[in-house]
């Protein structure tokens, strides 16, 4: 299970453990990208990358940012391929990947497929896993679905688990689960700091030409919306996109900037309403620091997004979290994210008051996030060194 790798110039020989960090999606490579980079640092650490090709535009743009690249690709991304079919070939390729390389753990982030498929795949082969964003329950198996069972089940499969927040940890104590549970805080924070940071101390222009190119971030207030939701597909978010054009109407110095999912049960739905409308910038997935530029101009955001509810407090944008539940409450309790639902008259009601009511405005904006100080990556990587 272990290797010996020589350092350089040095007469030791150090004993290495190998670390395979399996990811699948874009929030995964924004999340374990600071960790893969502080595994890199590492005297008693070596990092091995396995894309299992979940997402694949989406993820090549978040290597390309962060001057990461894969050791190995498993390329299982299909068209409408089932979740069923997907957690079958995921498991198996993982399976016959992870015996060829025989790490000493598996490290996984979140609640995806590749997640609870890599897991499943590590247990299996009596292989540690190591479970980064740990801990986080909405209550409903079903929502969001397939993630939160997806988070239950990586539970009882993880031998170490690096959780978020207080709140976290207290959920995988309520379940039993106490060895071994660190708290860290959230590595997205990690991963925007860094971003931000090298957004505004690079020469280079990092976010050319714009986002769109008609879209003046000055002249409007801007309306940053993500909706993607499988649990909301259909008749939840064709409603949700009326709602956007009511806003409009109702508020002519706003404009909508709305980064459309690759999954075609997103966009075919939100695109035939949303198309027309002069002040709706409809625009495909953009690069994460691009889409880190229109979280901190953006005037607040409207998402479904785990990973947005995180960024946006982070930033000082007030955050309208449109779904019935949620597994990351802190925001919600601290002020600065609100759950609204998929009712329109809520979701039009709270984005009014915002748009309206300067004091709650400024009170949401105002609020500490309380998901992290971009240190957790660190933490994350001294605490694997001393096990």
């Amino acid at each position: 299970m272990f290797f010996v790798y020589s350092i350089i110039g040095g007469d030791k020989l150090l004993t290495m453990k190998k670390i395979a960090i399996i990811i699948g999606t874009r929030p995964e490579v924004i999340k374990l990208a600071p960790v893969y980079l502080e595994l890199k640092k590492s005297k008693k650490l070596k990092p091995i990358l396995i894309n299992t090709g979940q997402h694949k535009e989406m993820v090549d743009q978040m290597f390309k940012w962060f001057g990461i690249k894969e050791n190995y690709n498993l390329k299982l991304m299909e068209t409408n391929q089932t979740l069923q079919n997907l957690t079958a070939k995921a498991i198996g390729s993982i399976t016959d990947l992870l015996k060829q390389i025989k790490p000493d753990f598996v490290m996984v982030e979140g609640d995806t497929v590749t997640v609870m498929a890599a897991s499943l795949a590590a247990f299996y082969l009596k292989i540690p896993v190591a479970h980064v964003e740990a801990g986080l329950r909405t209550g409903d198996i079903y929502n969001p679905f397939p993630e939160e069972m997806a988070r239950r089940v990586v539970s009882r499969l993880a031998s170490i688990h690096f959780a978020p927040t207080k709140k976290a940890v207290l959920n995988l104590k309520k379940e039993n689960i106490k060895n071994n549970v660190y708290l860290t805080g959230n590595t997205v924070i990690d991963a925007l700091l860094y971003t931000t940071k090298h957004i505004s101390g690079s020469k280079k222009k990092l976010v050319p030409p714009m986002i769109v190119r008609s879209l003046d971030f000055k002249k409007h207030r801007v309306i940053l919306v993500t909706i993607h939701r499988r649990e909301n597909f259909g008749k939840a978010h064709r409603e949700i996109a009326r709602t956007l054009i009511k806003i409009l109407n109702n508020f002519p110095d706003t404009v909508v900037l709305l980064p459309l999912h690759m999954n075609p049960n997103v966009r075919n739905v939100i695109k035939p309403v949303l198309k027309n409308h002069k002040r709706v910038f409809l625009i495909e997935p953009p690069g994460y620091v691009p889409f880190v530029y229109a979280m901190k101009n953006s005037y607040l955001i409207l998402t479904d997004s785990g990973g947005v509810q995180e960024e946006g407090p982070t930033l000082g944008k007030p955050v309208l979290v449109l779904r019935t539940t949620t597994e990351r409450p802190e925001g919600i309790k601290a002020g600065c994210a609100k759950l609204v639902g998929i009712d329109p008259k809520n979701i039009f009601k709270e984005t009014a008051k915002l748009l309206t009511d300067k004091k709650a405005y400024k009170k949401m904006s105002k609020v500490k996030s309380p998901y992290g100080d971009g240190k957790a990556s660190k933490r994350i990587v001294k605490i694997l060194e001393g096990l």
